[in-house]
């Protein structure tokens, strides 16, 4: 797993409306608040990102950008994006299938899916904080407010 003080894995995904997003794009510029979750629709996943949706300038904001990911389909976000109101990038880690949580070592090769897994990367591209939880576990969102204003 990527931990604290690492460089974080460069990646190039499309979000919800097809844009591709690459995460050295932010360097400089923004910290990166890096969200992997295991399904849309499911009862923990959307609880989590609705909490980022609800307090969202506390975590996106001119000093931080929001990435959420999963191995969905850019499709699948979409619609998971509009339903819920989510205003920040779902992006498709869909094919190579997981490739990016691989690279972050969160990939969970017994499901076929990422684990619950948080980043914060700093702008010169370093991991300021780190978490990875198993499928079943719901994280708490108030680690990612300390971070951030740690950063």
């Amino acid at each position: 797993m990527i931990a604290v003080g690492d460089r974080a894995p460069d990646f190039t995904l499309r979000d919800q409306n097809r844009e591709e997003l690459t995460l050295s794009d932010f360097a400089g510029a923004k910290s990166v608040l890096i969200v992997f979750y295991p399904f849309a629709f499911t009862g923990t996943c959307t609880g989590e990102l609705s909490a980022l949706r609800d307090d969202l300038s506390t975590y996106q904001n001119e000093r931080v950008q929001v990435l959420t990911i999963s191995p969905d389909s850019f499709y699948t976000h979409k619609i998971f994006a509009e339903r819920e109101g989510f205003e920040f990038p779902l992006l498709a880690d869909y094919w190579p299938h997981g490739a990016v949580a691989q690279e972050y070592g969160i990939f969970n090769e017994e499901v076929g899916t990422a684990n619950r897994g948080t980043f914060l990367v700093d702008t010169a591209g370093i991991v300021r904080f780190a978490e990875v939880l198993g499928l079943g576990e719901g994280r708490d969102p108030r680690t990612w407010k300390a971070a951030i204003a740690a950063l």
